[in-house]
């Protein structure tokens, strides 16, 4: 199965920006965030197709995975 990967802010630095990648059906969210060696701890918001979605939600084929950081400030 394949779907897009999208990365932002410093998730991007050694790794892409967006790619059309192939996982195995049945592929969770964070599946894909441990396969690309991020810490699930520094994870703010996950969107499928635009939509807010769970670690546990499975990206079906031609969807758009969104993965951006934790955002701090003060």
């Amino acid at each position: 199965m394949q779907f897009n990967v999208k990365l932002f802010a410093y998730f991007r630095d050694n790794r892409f920006k967006e790619r059309l990648s192939e996982y195995p059906e049945g592929t969770t969210v964070e599946d894909v965030i441990r396969s690309l060696d991020i810490d699930l701890e520094e994870v703010g918001v996950l969107m499928i197709n635009s939509r807010h979605c769970t670690l546990q939600q499975e990206p079906q084929e031609g969807d758009q995975l969104a993965i951006f950081p934790v955002v701090g400030g003060g």
